[in-house]
């Protein structure tokens, strides 16, 4: 190699050494973040349970009289008004028992005037010693016998005429009707035969569990499960919880076995859209309200069991945070303790932000939003970023 190449590769050697040696003085540039601080609202705290739906009312009819079932006068799943006529039970024999009753009843009335008169009678010759005190009593005797017969004829006319009204079967309740399970020209047995149910579809209540635990606490704290308390509910597709209704009945015992206690809700239903059997969510109030901070899921970093929020300290340095988590109100997650309406939470870049690195923070603003479906209380957020093993 000739000499000048020599002195032309130290040269170009020693100018890339020069040119690493002075970038290692600039640091790199700080990541850019929005700030915020939590928003203050009065919330209430709420628990979520799984139930179903049912019918306040629920009758399955049955014939008052045994017979042949001549007509139907309904259309299956229809709904029908309380008296409404549902089923004709052939009423030949019950009327010709009538007629045999009425005439019974007749020819009690005609004993019994003919009794009174002859009583009568007795009671003018009595005055004139033509007849004897003993015929006086045998007639009285007569008469209250006569008596009891047009009472027993009357009563037995009043069965007959009841026998009759019974070959027409009426809606006990107004509700929805179930299809027709006997058809016309059927032997039905009075009080046996099922022919169809109603059920009531305004309102209708909401049946859960609660377990002991929860009772208690409710029953302390005098909300949740006392009469008139709050509940929301949301139907397996629905995203909100759009339903609304009262708790109107606590059992009076816990389950031995399941250590949980019946409760039912009321829930105004005038649209019908709501079936007896349906399963839904229900939200019930278990809190009075309370002034809580908010901030939104996405500035929650999970750490294994721990929830963890980034706040922006003076000196623009991260710092790590261990919150309480709440439930969701307003879009937003109820944050129970660890944080401070002052403090400057990191709402947007959190994935590129470390404890303590410093950042270039953006002044946010945290606001309510109910757009996505609010989970349990009970459900953690996502992990934002994963927390460095180093933080505290």
């Amino acid at each position: 190699m000739k000499p000048y190449n020599l002195v032309f590769a130290a040269a170009a050697f020693a100018a890339i050494l020069s040119g690493c040696a002075g970038g290692s003085d600039t640091p790199p540039p700080s990541p850019n973040v929005t700030a915020a601080t939590p928003l203050v609202s009065e919330v209430a705290d709420w628990d979520e349970y799984v139930g179903r739906f049912e019918a306040t009312k629920s009758v399955e009819v049955r014939p008052r009289a045994t017979g042949y079932l001549s007509a139907v006068h309904f259309n299956d799943g229809q709904f029908v008004k309380k008296g409404q006529l549902l089923f004709t039970v052939d009423s030949r024999p019950a009327k010709a028992a009538l007629d045999q009753a009425r005439a019974q009843l007749a020819q009690a009335e005609a004993e019994l005037t003919n009794a009174k008169t002859q009583l009568a009678r007795s009671k003018t010759l009595s005055e004139t010693g033509a007849a004897s005190q003993e015929e006086l009593e045998e007639r009285e005797a007569a008469m209250r016998s006569a008596a009891a017969q047009v009472a027993a004829a009357k009563a037995t006319v009043r069965a007959r005429e009841l026998d009759v009204s019974f070959t027409r079967v009426t809606a006990p309740i107004s509700g929805r009707i179930s299809e027709r399970l006997v058809d016309p020209g059927n032997t039905v047995m009075a009080d046996n035969t099922i022919l169809t149910t109603i059920m009531s579809v305004n309102p209708l209540h909401f049946t859960f569990q609660g377990s002991e635990a929860q009772l208690l606490k409710y029953q302390r704290d005098k909300t949740g499960t006392s009469k008139g308390a709050a509940v929301r509910i949301r139907l397996a597709d629905e995203n909100e919880f759009r339903h609304h209704g009262t708790v109107d009945f606590v059992d009076n015992a816990v389950s031995v076995g399941g250590g949980t206690i019946r409760v039912r809700a009321l829930v105004p239903n005038p649209d019908g859209f709501l079936k007896p059997g349906m399963f839904g969510n229900l939200r019930l109030e278990a809190s009075k309200p309370y002034a809580a901070l908010l901030v939104p899921d996405e500035a929650i970093v999970a750490d294994a069991s721990r929830k963890i929020v980034y706040v922006v300290g003076e000196d623009g340095a991260v710092e790590a945070k261990q919150v309480q988590l709440g439930p969701i109100s307003q879009g937003l997650r109820v944050i129970r303790s660890g944080l401070t309406k002052d403090d400057r939470v990191i709402i947007a870049g959190v994935q590129r932000a470390r404890p303590g690195q410093q950042v270039t923070a953006k002044d946010g603003k945290i606001a309510p939003s109910n757009k996505a479906p609010a989970p349990s209380a009970n459900t953690a957020p996502p992990a934002a970023a994963a927390l460095p093993a180093s933080a505290s």
